[in-house]
């Protein structure tokens, strides 16, 4: 069996340590404009209304949740059987419904106000 060379080992070996340091690059200047955003609003006496929809987003993520845990337990099912390794099919497949009853609870309650 061959080896590969030392030199596509450094590579190998080098690509998750650039992706960590750029995804900090990225992350560090998105918390740099956003401060020098909310300062510069601040200055000038605008006040940003916080736009944020939790009925879509949990719609969203509950649905994201839903399809991925059924998807994962059918799989682990069809693997494994009943073992411990369900647990990771059957945990996304709870919290998407939970969040998607949550939506629709959500949306029955504010009709009721």
């Amino acid at each position: 069996m061959e080896t590969a060379s030392r030199a596509a080992q450094v590579l190998v070996a080098m690509i998750p340590i650039v992706g960590i340091v750029m995804g900090s690059v990225v992350v560090f200047f998105w918390l740099l404009w956003g401060h020098r955003r909310k300062t510069l609003m601040i200055r000038q006496g605008v006040k940003a209304e916080a736009v944020f929809d939790i009925q879509t987003f949990s719609l969203l993520a509950g649905l994201l949740n839903l399809v991925v845990g059924f998807v994962l337990t059918v799989f682990f099912l069809a693997k494994d059987g009943f073992e411990y390794s369900l647990l990771g099919g059957l945990i996304p497949l709870a919290i998407g419904t939970s969040l998607t009853a949550f939506c629709f609870f959500h949306r029955k309650l504010g009709r009721r106000r």
